[in-house]
């Protein structure tokens, strides 16, 4: 279908039924809610096809011959460079990431790669704000004040779609190690009791070292990998997990009234931080073959097959807020609500732990001597 086509069907698509204002997509529904009468109109599913990988060599080949690709309006950000699709109806705007002004009349038209999935948002605003708000009151060692110096008006959550590499891959790994196995001798020791010396014996543990090695195969389902420079990996790690059982074919009626981020990272770099992810797990495979009470790895060599990927977004609300005149900004799963965030620390707070930590074990030494 030509380009002028597509879009003027979703033109169509993101208009209110009722009055033909715009549509936002409303979070937690499959519904579209028009921001002007509060009408909602129902997302048409276009795909019920199953949720399945993409061979990662072809969709590399295909991304470089510039197959399945829409065109987008893209701003920017001149600070930290992050490249985002925004809502048609938005005039100013800052960046979600590092809160600068957004220079909108830089914005860009782009050929990009069109996501293959998209989890559509499920906690709401409001919701989100509460999420926040729990997260901040339980912190440890927080300033007291915290809570009541901070406001969180759902408004200030920006909702963006985070760009992510799903990996997939069968892996066999050849390994050399060593296999520790304990045994146990009994060991005579003499000790001053009352001042006299008594003979006693106790059981010696001991390791016997034996040489090991063989082939482990794993199997890997989802690896999630970031693919945004915005959004640290550490970060992303922490936000997990994402209900990927929700994931739906994309569809931009679930991204109408949401700003999008574009991918920074190559799935080819992305592979190599999946690796990274899969390593501890093929490690502990290695020892649970090697088996006896301690395992020791010389050296392994792994082969990676099979490799298939999803291109991926995945929903997140984003603010930031400010105590003693320093920004905290900080990221919520919008499918789970789980909050990740830089957060202040109470100088006085970890200094009276500490010198009640270090009392109560005075205490307890002298205690013990008595």
């Amino acid at each position: 279908m030509p380009q002028a086509e597509q879009t003027a069907i979703l033109n169509t698509t993101l208009q209110c039924s009722n009055c033909g204002a715009t549509l936002h997509f409303a979070p937690g529904t499959h519904q579209l809610q028009c921001t002007y009468c509060g009408a909602a109109n129902e997302i048409a599913s276009t795909d019920n096809s199953p949720i399945v990988s993409f061979d990662y060599q072809t969709f590399i080949d295909n991304n470089n011959g510039h197959v399945n690709q829409q065109t987008e309006k893209v701003v920017s950000c001149k600070n930290c460079g992050a490249a985002t699709t925004l809502p048609p109806e938005v005039n100013s705007d800052n960046c979600v990431f590092c809160t600068s002004p957004l220079v909108l009349s830089d914005i860009e038209n782009k050929q990009l790669v069109k996501p293959h999935y998209v989890l559509p948002f499920l906690v709401p605003q409001q919701q989100a704000s509460e999420s926040f708000r729990k997260w901040l009151s339980k912190l440890w060692f927080a300033p007291s004040d915290l809570s009541k110096m901070v406001t969180s008006d759902a408004r200030q959550f920006k909702g963006v779609y985070i760009p992510h590499w799903s990996y997939d891959a069968n892996t066999t790994t050849d390994y050399e190690g060593r296999r520790g196995d304990y045994y146990y001798t009994t060991e005579t020791y003499t000790e001053t009791v009352d001042g006299k010396e008594v003979t006693r014996t106790r059981e010696v543990r001991h390791t016997s070292w034996s040489y090991a090695s063989g082939t482990v195969m794993n199997s890997f389902n989802d690896v999630l990998v970031s693919a945004s420079n915005s959004l640290p990996q550490k970060v992303a790690n922490r936000l997990e997990p994402w209900r990927m059982e929700a994931l739906v074919h994309y569809n931009e009626q679930y991204v109408s009234g949401f700003r999008s981020e574009l991918y920074q990272i190559k799935p080819e770099e992305g592979l190599e931080e999946a690796k990274t992810r899969m390593d501890p797990t093929i490690r502990d495979t290695i020892c649970g073959d090697i088996g006896g009470d301690e395992q020791t790895i010389s050296n392994y060599d792994v082969t990676y097959h099979d490799l298939a990927l999803k291109y991926l977004l995945l929903p997140a609300w984003i603010s930031a807020y400010k105590y003693n005149n320093k920004l905290y900004h900080f990221t919520i799963n919008a499918c789970t609500g789980e909050v990740v965030g830089e957060r202040p620390y109470s100088a006085v707070k970890i200094t009276l732990t500490v010198i009640a930590a270090l009392l109560l074990i005075i205490i307890l030494i002298y205690c013990f001597k008595q």
